[in-house]
């Protein structure tokens, strides 16, 4: 099998599962009872904490644990819109978001009386900064840029974002669960910052939100006061010290295996385009994570691509996913302005630590194989 969906999930490194075993067995107590078995594993959850906070130069208490991407980006987003008392105001996001942000600021729009401005993208996927200067107003409450997405591996500039929302006094919430371990993250650009556990080689059902510590925020669950009452429930210590674990392994040598990685793609994307003339690379003048290739084979169906490569044995996506199994026209391909049989015949390939070059030559082979073949069923059913 060769994995090319890194950006889904990735393998866990040995390095969390060594970290996880201990707990998995003997140190199984509560982190909140009072108990030696308690205080052994509130020990571990407090070392997993301040291990994540050297790593991106902030405080302890300003992480936040959760069940993952989805949980962090929900609890920023609703809990920063309704920090004030009053309900309604006004909030900022863009249209390539993931659903974990864009399904909670459209929660707002339909049901607590905000309103929402939807900024567009240019055909890169970078965000209109003029845009994002005229949309906020007095009464914005919060905006929420995604650092790197998931799709296109675009990057934002997130540094004039921040300038842009620091001028104006607007809290600024970024989705960085593509970025741990990819790019240089400076969490001193914004106020709250959402992280997965499984992006970065650990354990699923483990995130984190970053929250600046002058900032309150409203709980989105109830029933505890653990996380300094912000995110109640039992923590999930085998999956916590396996996130520590794993983000220190993921960030050694982070630079050499990006540039790595960046060749690598390129490499995939020289062999798919020289076989297949009609292909078209998304995003591909903007800045993007060294590890995403977006190409839409023109002509073909994504949802047909995906089982023919799966049958080849090579896993690819066409999008998030998150979207349980489906495969439909990618709502940020359609934002960037591509036609809708660009973005349905859209294919995602997310390279990681573990990706040869041998297995990059495999998947090209792969696909232009199967173009080959579907090429020459069309050509038949044409004469007939």
């Amino acid at each position: 099998m060769i994995y090319l969906d890194y950006n889904a999930t990735t393998p866990l490194c040995d390095a969390a599962r060594e970290a996880m075993l201990p707990y998995l067995g003997r140190h199984f107590g509560n982190p909140s009872s009072v108990h030696a078995a308690g205080r052994e594993t509130r020990a571990a959850v407090d070392d997993a904490r301040d291990k994540l906070a050297a790593l991106l130069h902030v405080k302890p208490h300003e992480l936040i644990f959760t069940s993952g991407g989805t949980e962090s980006c929900n609890l920023a987003v609703l809990g920063l819109a309704r920090r004030q008392s009053s309900r309604g105001g006004h909030m900022i996001s863009a249209k390539t978001e993931h659903h974990a942000v864009l399904n909670a600021v459209e929660h707002l729009e339909k049901h607590e009386g905000f309103e929402v401005t939807w900024l567009d993208v240019a055909r890169d996927g970078m965000i209109d900064l003029d845009q994002l200067a005229a949309a906020i107003r007095p009464e914005t409450r919060l905006v929420s840029i995604m650092t790197a997405n998931n799709e296109t591996g675009m990057i934002q500039p997130m540094r004039e974002i921040s300038q842009i929302c620091r001028e104006r006094g607007v809290l600024l919430h970024s989705d960085m669960v593509q970025s741990f371990g990819k790019i240089e993250i400076d969490l001193s650009l914004i106020d709250a910052a959402s992280f997965a556990a499984h992006k970065f080689y650990g354990p699923k059902g483990a995130g984190f939100l970053f929250l600046r510590s002058s900032l309150s925020i409203q709980p989105i669950m109830f029933g505890g006061a653990h996380e300094n009452e912000r995110r109640p429930g039992t923590e999930n210590v085998p999956a916590i010290a396996g996130m520590a674990a794993a983000a220190e392994w993921t960030m050694r040598e982070r630079e050499s295996e990006q540039t790595r990685e960046a060749r690598l793609r390129d490499e995939l994307w020289t062999r798919i385009s020289r076989n297949v003339p009609d292909a078209k690379q998304n995003g591909a003048n903007a800045p993007r994570l060294a590890n995403t290739l977006n190409v839409s084979l023109l002509g073909l169906d994504s949802e047909m691509l995906l089982i023919a490569l799966d049958l080849e044995g090579v896993c690819a996506s066409s999008g998030s996913a998150c979207m349980v199994g489906s495969v439909v026209a990618s709502h940020v391909l359609l934002a960037m302005g591509l036609p809708i049989e660009s973005a349905r015949s859209a294919v995602r390939f997310s390279l990681g630590k573990q990706t040869t070059a041998d297995e990059i030559k495999r998947a090209g082979d792969a696909v232009r194989k199967i173009v080959d073949r579907l090429e020459t069923r069309k050509s038949a059913y044409a004469v007939a």
